[in-house]
């Protein structure tokens, strides 16, 4: 067992319950202005509709803990494995996920039932004694509850962005409009060498952040910001997306056959740009940090700006080592979108944590030694170190709580929907 799995246990059933408690009443806090019918949108494969999201994260903790804890007991009901499973293999069969969102049986207050069954069978095992390997499937169950979190937010708001209509997911949110421009990014100089990378010490970490290891880096420089809204327009006004020697050959067949002229949520309106948010359509903020641009989009800047996307080991030793200043926005302050980063006299690194994802130009491999675990829960990540691409610090969905500097996200180099940016390096 790891060293956070002991001291989980250690710490105490109390604290354990406590969390427990409050991660699952912030899930369903993001639901609670939904009707019915908003739980069932399912506008692309990537992206769950809301209750099954509230019904996978219950059933994650009736089949690894519950049922791993109490073998005798029967399932709560044995169609959910098949309904709510995502790609755990060693469980058994499953929907298929495009169908997600067709499943309108169970209903929302039958999947709202279930989670007050299994939250009160939880109760219970958390006021018995649990042993080490119990009270890290929990911490891990919450920390995957904490993604779907994020995924709730995210997949919501492509789904109302869907309606003609572009209906806000939460009304009031995201709407002060700046509209200035952000002070030009300064460059902080990281001098080369060997250094160590991945998750040590105590608390939670996921497999794949560790081993921690050995890393040889070059010098390099990072900016003290991710990327704005009015750098990005002005590679599009610049004819970005229509100057194939900035992109990938990928990135290029992706942008021409989805129709990229602009990231994701952005639509021309006159001379201007207007934004989609969770809280509604409003003017683009030029100063506050681009988002919902792929790997591709963000590569493709990079190299019209005559700059690079940070390696993922650059990111994790700048933020380490250098990180100072602002951080934020994160979920808990109910912005769901990104803020303008405030800007110093000093060229300290700000906003490396919450705000938007920041893509790196590595891929989502297993660090040297790196070994899944054993058993149904080792499909948890290693299966997908194959075709994606690493995303570092957070952003204004991600719980503050459940993010660090060794943190490492992944998805494919065209994935757009998710709060997305960059920041960019340069070699030294």
């Amino acid at each position: 067992m790891p060293d956070w799995a002991a001291e989980a246990v250690a710490s105490q059933r109390a604290e354990l319950s406590h969390r427990y408690a409050r991660v699952r009443e912030q899930t369903e806090a993001l639901c609670a202005e939904l009707e019915p019918e908003d739980y069932m949108l399912q506008p692309v494969e990537e992206a769950s509709p809301a209750k099954w999201h509230l019904a996978h994260t219950t059933w994650f903790f009736e089949v690894f803990v519950l049922t791993a804890a109490r073998p005798e007991r029967a399932p709560y009901d044995p169609s959910y494995g098949y309904l709510f499973n995502s790609y755990y293999n060693a469980v058994g069969e499953r929907l298929p996920r495009s169908r997600r969102g067709l499943i309108s049986r169970p209903t929302v207050a039958a999947v709202l039932a279930y989670r007050r069954a299994i939250d009160d069978e939880m109760a219970e095992l958390l006021a018995d004694r649990i042993d080490h390997r119990t009270a890290a499937v929990i911490e891990l169950g919450l920390n995957h509850e904490q993604q779907h979190q994020e995924l709730l937010v995210t997949d919501l708001k492509l789904g109302f962005w869907h309606n003609p209509t572009k209906p806000a997911v939460w009304p009031g949110v995201a709407a002060a409009v700046d509209d200035g421009s952000a002070a030009p990014p300064r460059w902080i100089e990281v001098p080369g060498g060997l250094r160590q990378i991945g998750h040590a010490g105590s608390g939670f970490a996921f497999d794949n952040e560790g081993p921690r290891h050995t890393t040889y880096v070059r010098g390099y420089r990072i900016a003290d910001r991710p990327v704005c809204c009015g750098e990005f327009l002005a590679f599009i006004e610049d004819g970005g997306y229509d100057r194939p020697e900035l992109w990938l050959s990928d990135g290029w067949a992706a942008a021409r056959s989805g129709g990229w002229r602009a990231p994701l949520y952005w639509e021309r309106d006159g001379d201007g740009w207007m934004i989609y948010t969770a809280g509604g359509i409003r003017a683009v903020d030029r100063g506050e940090p681009v988002c919902h641009v792929s790997f591709y989009e963000a590569d493709a800047f990079a190299r019209w700006a005559g700059a690079r996307l940070p390696t993922e080991a650059e990111w994790e030793i700048a933020a380490v080592e250098l990180r100072q200043g602002t951080t934020g926005p994160f979920l808990e302050s109910g912005r769901m979108h990104p803020a303008v980063v405030a800007d110093d006299v000093q060229p300290t690194l700000k906003a490396m944590m919450g705000g938007v994802w920041e893509w790196t130009s590595s891929p989502y491999v297993g660090y040297p030694g790196y070994r899944p675990a054993e058993g149904a829960l080792g499909e948890y990540n290693g299966k997908f170190m194959c075709n994606q691409m690493v995303l570092r610090g957070g952003s204004c969905a991600t719980p503050v709580s459940h993010i660090r500097p060794t943190y490492r996200n992944f998805f494919p180099p065209e994935a757009r929907w998710q709060l997305s940016g960059l920041r960019l390096a340069q070699d030294a």
